[in-house]
């Protein structure tokens, strides 16, 4: 009797487990699921229902809306894919290179060094801002997709991650047994570490990507001509006049800024899973 009070309990349990997953996935997908919703309706009845599961049949009006107002979603789309996908190669190869220096090699500066990586993660970007933004325009980079491009080859988080993943994951042994084969550092690196790290530099490339796509503040602020426009700042400018916002219009273009997030998300993940897969392996 008891067995089988005990297995009945831990059914209930089981269950109310899996209840609230099934709960909290409802309610994760269910902003996406409006701004999809609402970018099918009309201005009018997004005022006056702006939660509703029923779409609309708006989604021709809204997209010719969206168009009229300057904002050209394939240039955008051009720009916000050149920048975020060149930053982020950037960000993960230099930031893994970095860390890689941090845990391979001993030597003098190394721990000041890793010390000074971690003062600069505690600045707010904003801080710095003005002064990035008055040396660009000193430079002449304004305008320019390599002043927002560049500057991500720093990234501390990144460096940070980086190195507390190859700590306990990347053996040494290999590295000196490529060292007695005659093999060079940069092909070390390159054959032999970054495949290592694919786990690891799948999670960050979410993240670097994530933050470039999603950033407005320094694209508002370099970047003046409209052929240059990344998505977010279209998007940006999609609020109208003062006596009417296309509200349609504007979950339209949250819309097509999003599903490229989800697309890279779909692509990394399988790394990250087997990632997860292997350390439980592993321990």
């Amino acid at each position: 009797m008891t067995v089988t009070n005990k297995s009945t309990g831990n059914k209930v349990f089981v269950g109310l487990q899996y209840t609230f997953c099934i709960f909290l996935a409802i309610l994760s997908l269910l902003p996406f699921i409006i701004m999809i919703v609402n970018s099918t309706r009309s201005t009018w009845q997004i005022q006056q229902h702006a939660i509703s599961l029923i779409p609309g049949t708006n989604l021709k009006q809204n997209f010719e809306v969206l168009t009229s107002k300057t904002f050209d979603p394939w240039r955008g789309f051009i720009n916000s894919l050149i920048i975020s996908v060149s930053s982020t190669v950037c960000t993960i190869y230099f930031s893994t290179m970095t860390a890689y220096a941090l845990v391979a090699y001993d030597w003098k500066l190394r721990k000041p060094f890793f010390t000074f990586i971690m003062c600069v993660l505690m600045i707010p970007a904003q801080v710095t801002s003005i002064g990035f933004y008055q040396f660009m325009y000193k430079i002449g980079m304004t305008n320019n997709f390599l002043a927002l491009i560049l500057p991500a080859i720093a990234s501390p988080t990144t460096v940070f991650f980086m190195r507390q993943y190859m700590i306990p994951s990347l053996p040494m042994e290999i590295l000196q047994s490529a060292r007695i084969d005659g093999a060079s550092e940069f092909r070390i690196f390159n054959q032999i570490v970054l495949p290592m790290m694919k786990p690891a530099m799948a999670t960050q490339a979410i993240f670097a990507f994530v933050a470039s796509w999603n950033n407005l503040f320094l694209p508002m602020i370099l970047l003046t001509r409209n052929e240059l426009y990344t998505m977010p700042r279209m998007v940006s400018l999609l609020n109208g006049d003062i006596y009417k916002t296309e509200y349609g219009a504007v979950y339209l273009g949250l819309l097509l800024t999003v599903l490229p997030l989800l697309v890279v998300y779909f692509i990394f993940s399988r790394y990250i899973i087997a990632g997860v897969a292997l350390g439980g392996v592993k321990g």
